[in-house]
């Protein structure tokens, strides 16, 4: 009886070991926007909403898996809005995994430190009706994702999850829509965050409003956040709809662009010093000494901003600032 259990025991640590050693050896999945620009709701193929995603092999051996020629048997995507509501996956999506029919698929090899691409486009997947914030987490299926191993403990059948995006779907652009919410989807579209430095972050900032160029100036902002933290506003956007909140950062950006919101961080300085930056992995923090020319004298302040970061991508979120006195 004795020697039973001591074999018992021993299976069970191997298959721990193993399964173990094999997660270890799942690959790393991350999702970024495809050339982001803005997005509507409606038709996956007029307003698509593509998604770079990128297979890497972070381990020091070499890694197998298997990519579908159809995505979907590879790839499924969880989208959630603002209330946590889980989005429905599209009919054509359902409809092409409950067929029975055969997944053509090729085998890929990674070496340590490779990586592998290619673009999705989220509205194959997921059915996103209206406008609205969203979450959404891809999961990548190194075994394929057929219905019939979907129970299966095997780890490699398993998906892996990748980091988590976010996305801000606009009110399609109609007559109505037009008369409550203004954008500026010319030279918005021609835009995209890179992914810089938090110092180059505040410099590209101050720059683009030197220059008046206001799409650039809130290229790098979590204005979402920034009324979060303005208690005259927070109440209001809590309780709004979806719609509502939409609504609200663009009036929250028009009061910037017409100065009619006394925030100093649409101030134009004259000239701009980088004084210190400190930054972890996920916060950070740039103070900048900045000149306002009057007639008669110089204003010195010094401005801190504070940033988080999302999706790789550094975004201001607050700021205090400093009066240094006159020059």
């Amino acid at each position: 009886m004795k020697s039973v259990r001591i074999f018992v025991s021993i299976l069970i640590f191997l298959s721990s070991f193993l399964v173990i050693q094999a997660q270890e050896q799942m690959p790393s999945v991350t999702i970024r926007f495809y050339d982001k620009t803005v997005y509507y709701p409606g038709n996956g193929q007029e307003n698509p909403v593509l998604i770079r995603v990128t297979i890497s092999n972070n381990t020091s051996d070499t890694m197998r898996f298997k990519l579908a020629d159809n995505r979907i048997f590879s790839m499924d995507f969880n989208v959630v809005n603002s209330k946590n509501i889980r989005l429905e996956h599209t009919e054509e999506f359902i409809r092409k995994r409950s067929t029975n029919q055969p997944v053509f698929f090729r085998e890929i090899s990674l070496e340590p430190g490779e990586e592998y691409s290619f673009i999705e486009n989220i509205k194959d997947y997921i059915e996103i009706p209206q406008s609205g914030i969203y979450y959404m987490d891809g999961y990548f299926y190194p075994e394929l994702n057929r219905q019939t191993v979907m129970s299966s403990d095997n780890p490699y059948i398993k998906p892996v999850k990748s980091n988590r995006l976010t996305l801000e779907v606009r009110p399609s652009v109609g007559a109505a829509s037009l008369s409550i919410v203004p954008t500026d989807p010319v030279t918005f579209d021609n835009l995209s965050r890179k992914q810089i430095s938090p110092d180059q972050v505040i410099t590209d900032t101050i720059i683009a409003r030197q220059r008046n160029s206001w799409d650039e100036f809130f290229l790098y902002m979590d204005l979402e956040e920034m009324i979060l933290r303005d208690s005259s506003l927070a109440k209001k956007f809590i309780s709004e709809s979806e719609d509502g909140r939409i609504r609200m950062i663009e009036n929250y950006k028009i009061s910037m662009r017409n100065k009619s919101a006394a925030l100093d961080i649409i101030m134009v300085p004259n000239k701009f010093q980088i004084e210190k930056t400190a930054y972890t992995p996920t916060e950070g923090s740039v103070s900048v000494i900045q000149w306002f020319d009057y007639s008669t004298y110089s204003e010195k302040k010094r401005y801190t901003y504070y940033l988080h970061q999302k999706d790789g991508i550094w975004l201001i979120y607050d700021y205090t600032v400093d009066n240094l006195g006159t020059e």
